[in-house]
């Protein structure tokens, strides 16, 4: 089988398609025959050891996959061969197989696409785990949502819609800023992009004030960090919740925590990966949560672009260059 494979730390252009064994399923594995992959923020990162996780080389990126089983390990009782399943692997996805603990794949249904599938877990996921677990969002609170029209922000505006909230995109260009209005913005926002002077996050602080209006943004989602970091702060409302789920931006923004004081609010971790390893039950509630609301329509990945296994490494590259609206999807 074929499978794209950093064997060198390094960017997209490092990446390598091989041919590699065939995986079989160890006892609480299966195997899966892949039909499609999801293109995440990690997938860049992880390729040049910048992730949480540094996987033993040579290895493959993806995290998220959909695809049919094609055999099961001793013990394995969540699926047989033949189902149809998505799964989230942390790594390995860009093969023609994957062989994976059993516990990590969710059978769907025969209406939904498999490209749905792999553009789905991940982003809603961590969407979900950010607003429910640790903001308890509520009806009628105010949600701005930064980077909103990338994978984990689109999610984010389409489940603060599902969850009553008013909510706020904030992109970088009046494109993204549409899109998230079709997906269920009350309203958007376009900044400016950096590096920011001191004069420059002055300014960028009043424009998300202007946005989330006298009251400030009862939740931020930040999925971008840098120099965006701290003038969306500065907007929250008094005990709001900051929500740090990524640094799309670059850099990792150093905050001066006097701002949490002044505001009263709270400065919330998101990491749901490690969230669902912790938690694989309450993971298990929270995925037929959201394949429910998916079959009531409240909710539909955005794929906005799909490359073949070979190509899969421009697949990366374009989320790297943030140009990317909704999901990337790699098809086998």
């Amino acid at each position: 089988m074929k499978a794209l494979l950093s064997k060198a730390v390094g960017g997209p252009d490092t990446l390598v398609l091989e041919d590699v064994p065939s995986p079989e399923a160890k006892p609480g594995q299966a195997v899966v025959s892949v039909k499609a992959i999801g293109v995440n923020f990690p997938d860049v990162l992880i390729i040049e050891d910048k992730y949480q996780f540094k996987p033993e080389r040579p290895f493959s990126p993806g995290g998220e996959i959909s695809g049919i089983v094609k055999s099961v390990g001793e013990g394995v009782t969540n699926v047989k061969p033949g189902d149809r399943v998505l799964g989230n692997t942390g790594w390995g996805g860009m093969a023609e197989e994957l062989a994976l603990e059993a516990t990590r794949l969710v059978k769907i249904p025969d209406s939904m696409p498999f490209d749905d599938a792999a553009a789905f877990i991940m982003t809603y996921g961590t969407s979900w785990h950010a607003l429910k677990d640790r903001a308890n969002l509520q009806p009628g609170q105010s949600l701005l949502v930064l980077g909103a029209a990338g994978g984990v922000g689109l999610a984010a505006v389409e489940l603060g819609k599902a969850m009553g909230a008013n909510v706020i995109a904030a992109a970088s260009s009046q494109e993204k800023i549409d899109l998230c209005l079709s997906r269920g913005a009350t309203s958007g926002v376009v900044y400016p992009k950096g590096p920011f002077d001191r004069d420059g996050q002055k300014a960028l602080g009043a424009l998300f004030k202007d946005a989330t209006g006298p009251n400030g943004a009862d939740v931020i989602y930040d999925a971008i960090g840098d120099a965006y970091a701290e003038p969306a702060l500065r907007s929250i409302a008094w005990e709001g919740k900051y929500l740090v789920v990524g640094f799309a931006a670059g850099e990792i923004p150093k905050i001066p925590l006097n701002l949490a004081l002044l505001k009263g609010c709270e400065i919330v971790g998101v990491f749901w990966g490690a969230w669902v390893g912790k938690n694989p039950r309450k993971h298990q509630e929270s995925v037929a949560e959201l394949l429910q609301m998916y079959a009531d329509g409240k909710i539909k990945p955005y794929v906005s672009e799909r490359f073949a296994l070979a190509d899969a490494s421009k697949a990366i590259a374009h989320l790297a260059s943030r140009k990317a609206m909704g999901k990337v999807v790699v098809t086998v």
